[in-house]
C-alpha cells in the first residue's frame, strides 16, 4: 500500500496528549488514514520529515479582514493566505466589512468565488447583519456562510449596528439557523461621546484612542447581548474580546446556561497600554489594548471559563493610514488595526514555553475549540482518521526576533509585534494533505484554499 503523503519523527500534540517522539500520518486524497509510529506507516509518494519537531492539528484563525472584494489595495485572498500559510495556520475565516460589505447573498458568492479561485489554505468567512437584512437571517444562511456578525461599536467600515428590537427579531431567527452570532461587543455611544471630548480638548496622543474605548463600553455590550440571547436562545459569540472584567461577563453567561462564546488575541495577552507609549498608533486596534489589571483578569479567564478560543483580528492597513512617517501623529487621524497572522503561533508558543499554558491547552484553544464553536469539527481541529489532513509543525524551542515587519507576506505589514522576540517557530504548514509551507517558504499555491461546508459538518458546539 502506497499514500499520498507521510509525516514522519514527530510529536503529536492533541487536547488529550501527546504521542511520540517518533510518531507520524499517513495522508491519502487529503484524509488522514493512519496515525502511529513512523516506522508502522505505509510507503508514500511524499515525505515530510519533522525533524523531532510537534505536529498539531492545524491552528485555526477565526477572525481575519482580508479585505476582499473591494478593499484588495490593503489585502487579498491570496495575500492573506500566504501570510497564514507563513504562520502555520490551515483555516481562516474572513470579517464581513468590506466594499461591499458581505449582506447579501450576491456579496457572499462573490467573496467565495474569489476564495476558491486565490486563497492557499481554508477558508470561511461571516456575514454582517444590519438594518437592512435583520429579516433575512435564513436566507443569509442557505448560502453557506460559518455565521453571523453584527458591529456595535463604530470601526472600519463604518457599518451601523440593527437597533435593539431590530437585532432581538434578528437574534430569534439566528436561533432557528442553528448558525451563531458573533458580535464587535463595543458601546458605541460610549465610545462616540469620548473620542469627541478628548478631540475638543486637544488630547491628541495615541493613550487617547485606548482611554476613548474604556473597559465598561465592552462590559455593557456584552451583557447586553448575553440578555437577549438568554431571551432569544440564540448562539452567540464575543469577537476580540480585550479586557478581563468583560470575559467574566462571559463566564458569568455560561454559568446561566447561556452558550455564549468569547475568543481573544495574542496583542491582549502580549502587550499593555503602555506599548501605545512605546510604538504609537502602530499599536492601534479596537477594541483597543488594555492596562495590566485588566490584562491579569484576562489571563485570568483564559485559564477560567470566559475565554475559549484564539484568533487575531489580523487588519492590514497601508504605512499611510497608519500614519508610520510619525507613528506619534495626531492619533484620531490613524486608522486602527495591524497584522498578526504570521505572529500568532510564536506568541502562543512563546506562553507555552513561559508555563503560561500547557501544549495541550494551546492547541484546544487555537484548533480544537474554533471548530467546535464556528460548526467545523471534527472535520477541522481534529486528528482522527478519516478528518482533513491538516498539520501545523512547529519548533517550540527555536528563539528568534522578528526584525523586519517586511518579512511578513501580507500585502501591507504594520505591527506592534515588529522587534518583538519570541520562543518558537512554525517550521511546516499542510492543508489537506498540500504541503503549503516549508524551509522558510510558502510554496502553496492560489486554488489550493477550499471553502469549508459547514452544512455537512456537526453545529452543536461541544459535542
Amino acid at each position: 500500500m502506497s499514500v499520498d503523503l507521510v509525516v514522519r519523527d514527530c510529536t503529536i500534540v492533541t487536547p488529550e496528549g501527546q504521542i511520540g517522539p517518533d510518531a507520524g500520518v499517513a495522508v491519502d486524497d487529503g484524509k488522514i488514514v493512519a496515525i502511529g509510529s513512523s516506522e508502522n506507516l505505509p510507503d508514500a509518494d511524499e515525505v515530510v520529515e519533522a525533524d523531532g519537531n510537534y505536529l498539531a492539528p492545524g491552528v485555526i484563525d477565526c477572525h481575519i479582514h482580508n479585505r476582499t472584494p473591494g478593499l484588495e489595495y490593503k489585502e487579498d485572498w491570496k495575500t492573506a493566505t500566504q501570510a497564514a500559510a507563513a504562520g502555520g495556520v490551515t483555516t481562516v475565516m474572513g470579517m464581513p466589512n468590506t466594499d461591499p460589505v458581505i449582506d447579501q447573498p450576491e456579496h457572499i458568492e462573490t467573496k467565495a468565488n474569489l476564495g476558491d479561485e486565490n486563497a492557499l489554505v481554508d477558508f470561511q468567512f461571516y456575514a454582517v447583519i444590519t438594518s437592512n437584512n435583520y429579516d433575512q437571517v435564513h436566507d443569509l444562511a442557505e448560502t453557506g456562510v460559518v455565521g453571523y456578525k453584527v458591529f456595535l461599536g463604530t470601526t472600519i467600515g463604518a457599518i451601523p449596528p440593527p437597533n435593539d428590537g431590530e437585532l432581538l427579531e434578528a437574534m430569534e431567527q439566528v436561533a432557528e439557523t442553528n448558525r451563531r452570532l458573533g458580535f464587535h461587543e463595543e458601546n458605541d455611544e460610549i465610545l462616540s461621546h469620548l473620542a469627541e471630548k478628548f478631540q475638543e480638548e486637544g488630547k491628541n496622543d495615541p493613550i487617547y484612542h485606548t482611554w476613548s474605548r474604556p473597559p465598561i463600553t465592552e462590559r455593557e455590550a456584552i451583557s447586553r447581548t448575553i440578555l437577549f440571547a438568554e431571551e432569544t436562545g440564540a448562539k452567540i459569540h464575543m469577537f476580540h474580546l480585550s479586557c478581563g472584567s468583560g470575559a467574566e461577563l462571559v463566564a458569568e453567561g455560561k454559568d446561566r446556561g447561556i452558550d455564549v462564546t468569547a475568543e481573544t488575541m495574542p496583542h491582549y495577552l502580549w502587550f499593555t497600554e503602555d506599548v501605545m507609549r512605546e510604538k504609537g498608533n502602530v499599536a492601534r486596534i479596537q477594541p483597543p489594548i488594555r492596562d495590566q489589571e485588566e490584562q491579569d483578569l484576562l489571563w485570568e479567564q483564559v485559564q477560567g471559563d470566559g475565554i475559549d478560543c484564539i484568533a487575531t483580528d489580523h487588519s492590514p492597513h497601508t504605512d499611510e493610514e497608519k500614519g508610520m512617517d510619525d507613528p506619534f501623529k495626531n492619533t484620531w487621524e490613524v486608522i486602527s488595526g495591524f497584522v498578526g497572522l504570521e505572529t500568532e503561533v510564536p506568541a502562543m508558543l512563546s506562553f507555552v514555553n513561559e508555563g503560561r499554558m500547557s501544549l495541550e491547552q494551546w492547541i484546544d484553544m487555537h484548533s480544537t475549540q474554533p471548530a467546535k464553536i464556528w460548526g467545523m469539527y471534527p472535520e477541522k481541529g481534529s486528528l482522527q482518521v478519516g478528518t482533513d489532513a491538516d498539520f501545523t509543525i512547529f519548533d517550540l524551542e527555536e528563539e528568534w526576533t522578528l526584525e523586519d515587519r517586511h518579512s511578513l507576506h501580507s500585502k501591507n505589514t504594520v505591527t506592534p509585534f515588529e522587534g518583538e522576540s519570541f520562543t518558537g517557530s512554525v517550521e511546516t504548514t499542510i492543508v489537506r494533505g498540500n504541503v503549503v509551507y516549508e524551509d522558510g517558504e510558502v510554496v502553496g499555491e492560489s486554488g489550493y484554499g477550499n471553502q469549508v461546508d459547514v452544512d455537512e459538518i456537526d453545529n452543536d458546539y461541544g459535542n
